[in-house]
């Protein structure tokens, strides 16, 4: 299909996606959307919960896959919206609406690639675009409910905002909720255990521990504590305090292997809400990188986490948009940006297939 011809199906397709409202977990409508377009051009469309996917047509079992995907759920519209964010309007080079930037521009751009090359009989790889949902909530029912159904992935591109500039390492996430155990008291008498000053101290060592390994990408893990908790009224010492910690891991360290040098290092209990958003990455001598870089795109490390997270194989997060318009207010993408996307994501993957 000409390039043209596909830009154009891409920006209308998005469009119907923008005026279809996809919150994480209430996707049904777009879900339709998608494998409706996908059967309009004779793909044969599986579907599991709100998540689409399809092979191209030659699938041939002995051939590694390559997976394309991104997510077609949004978050809620802030209260700073001047305009309908299920409007989608277009002004000039502008298309507005909730999600055209984060990320149905790469999820439609992913497609629009994926039908470029759907009908090819000599490609050295399949090809298995994904477009799922609960993306942006870290839902179980998304990415994550379908892996074992794609069969064998080689790598993945991951579309998501960013300049269609390759990002190829992406920080991990890990959520840690804290206890620190005192003993209660009265406040006027020499009683108790006071939980909260236990728990000063470790706050302390968070805020100051420096993990020895940096990443060339990101520098150090960053930890952050966000939520603190304690006392129930003003004259009882607390004989518990709770705060929340945010983490974000890199390429240097698993999630596991931070949580047992907190636990080391720390008095409070400890309890990982998750470590299942890993740090991924991919190695800057891989093909595909090396196609980006033949096509003038630049490296660097991604500190957002996206459904990269979910997967266990090399992955490179590359996407239209810009990730600094991700849910803000009037959320936007340029039509030229759809336009270039397609023709980088297919540029790419000539050069490999």
């Amino acid at each position: 299909m000409e390039t043209e011809q596909l830009y154009e199906n891409a920006v209308a397709l998005l469009r119907q996606m923008i005026q279809t409202p996809s919150f994480s977990k209430e996707e049904a409508g777009t879900a339709g959307l998608l494998a409706e377009f996908l059967q309009e051009r004779g793909v044969e469309v599986h579907r599991k919960k709100n998540n689409v996917w399809a092979f191209n047509r030659h699938y041939n079992p002995a051939k590694p896959t390559i997976l394309l995907n991104s997510h077609h759920d949004t978050v809620k519209p802030n209260g700073a919206y001047t305009r309908d964010p299920f409007a989608a309007t277009v002004e000039g080079d502008r298309l507005y609406g909730l999600g055209s930037n984060d990320a149905g521009a790469s999820g439609v751009s992913l497609l629009a690639a994926f039908l470029h090359f759907y009908d090819r009989k000599d490609l050295k790889y399949n090809l298995c675009v994904a477009i799922t949902a609960e993306e942006e909530n870290s839902g179980h029912d998304g990415l994550e409910c379908v892996i074992p159904e794609l069969g064998p992935l080689e790598f993945a591109i991951v579309g998501e905002p960013t300049l269609m500039q390759l990002a190829i390492a992406e920080r991990g996430l890990m959520v840690i909720d804290c206890t620190a155990h005192g003993k209660a008291g009265h406040a006027a008498r020499e009683e108790g255990d006071n939980a909260i000053y236990k728990a000063m101290q470790d706050i302390e060592w968070f805020r100051t521990y420096r993990f020895p390994k940096v990443s060339d990408l990101f520098g150090a893990v960053k930890m952050s504590v966000t939520i603190i908790s304690a006392g129930t009224q003003h004259n009882v010492v607390p004989a518990e305090c709770r705060f929340t910690v945010d983490i974000r891991v890199t390429d240097r360290y698993t999630n596991e292997e931070v949580l047992e040098i907190i636990k080391e290092h720390v008095s409070c209990e400890v309890k990982a809400r998750s470590t299942r958003l890993r740090p991924s990455s991919i190695r800057p001598d891989h093909p595909i990188v090396q196609a980006g870089l033949a096509l003038g795109r630049t490296t660097y490390g991604s500190p957002t986490t996206s459904d990269q997270a979910l997967l266990d194989i090399p992955s490179l997060k590359l996407g239209v948009g810009d990730s600094a318009r991700s849910h803000s207010a009037d959320e936007f993408v340029h039509l030229s940006e759809i336009r270039e996307g397609i023709e980088l994501y297919i540029k790419m993957l000539s050069a490999i297939l």
